[in-house]
């Protein structure tokens, strides 16, 4: 099946791939509404840049920035997910509209056992300011991201969570080569049967492999210029049955999902036909 398109809408100034762009209460609720016509399922706001090395802000601060945009976007016709990582900042976007906790943190699991809301828990190895400083030594990195995500969701739902997603967190205290097995080997997150979400978008591991395709490997693409990339990470997310992809660019991943959705579940006379033309 063709996996939810979650639309990412940074209301930061700081964010690796827009900062700054959705700061205003105007054209942040102008880009969400666009996102949902563009066939977003999810729109994901976040006031809490955590790219690597990131500065956090007060608990206040993220507040003022999430919920007046959530409160406006509330009535758009998609869900509205909050990636934070702080208990008061989850429950107030629930108060304003918000039906899904996006956690970095994979911690704030009794906040949507307790307000009946969706949980998205995504792994990360330590936090945003050093986690690529210190990036871990892994043995197996799917096999040990996948434990630790399954102990979290099973946990969870045993405290009365009973929606959840797991992401195995690419670019969160990982290296290049963490984040690639990852993704190469995310049916093996798809088979513990727990939803799984992906989040590649605009990420320095695209870069980097732009940047390799292209024989510059000194020179990656900007954050926007990497959706080629992107498409082709979320059809093979999609063929390995992941169920929510977080993107930017909302428009480009509907239309190219649905195209290799056709094209995957084709009748085999018709495929038979593509190939020979």
């Amino acid at each position: 099946m063709i996996p939810s398109i979650m639309g990412v809408l940074n209301v930061t100034p700081d964010s690796f791939s827009d900062g700054g762009r959705y700061v205003d209460l105007d054209a942040a609720v102008s880009h969400a509404r666009r996102m949902v016509d563009e066939g977003a399922d999810v729109i994901d706001v976040g006031g809490e840049s955590t790219r690597p090395g990131a500065v956090a802000v007060s608990i206040d601060e993220e507040l003022e920035r999430v919920v007046p945009v959530i409160a406006a976007i509330s009535g758009f016709g998609a869900r509205i997910s909050v990636d934070t990582r702080h208990e008061q900042v989850a429950s107030a976007a629930i108060d304003a509209g918000a039906s899904i906790i996006n956690d970095v943190s994979a911690s704030l699991w009794p906040v949507a056992a307790r307000r009946g809301v969706g949980w998205l828990a995504m792994h990360m190895a330590g936090d945003p300011a050093s986690m690529q400083q210190r990036v871990p030594t892994y043995r197996d990195v799917c096999r040990e991201v996948g434990d630790e995500l399954v102990a979290h969701a099973n946990a969870a739902a045993h405290g009365g969570v009973a929606e959840i997603w797991i992401d195995p967190g690419i670019g969160f205290g990982k290296t290049a080569q963490h984040n690639l097995e990852l993704v190469a080997r995310i049916d093996e997150l798809v088979a513990t049967g727990i939803p799984v979400a992906l989040g590649v978008s605009r990420k320095s591991t695209l870069g980097a492999l732009c940047a390799q395709a292209d024989r510059t490997p000194d020179r990656p693409p900007a954050p926007t210029d990497r959706l080629e990339a992107a498409l082709t990470m979320a059809v093979w997310a999609m063929a390995a049955g992941v169920s929510l992809i977080r993107v930017h660019d909302v428009a480009a991943h509907v239309a190219a999902l649905g195209m290799a959705f056709e094209r995957l579940n084709a009748p085999n006379h018709l495929q038979n036909g593509l190939r020979a033309g």
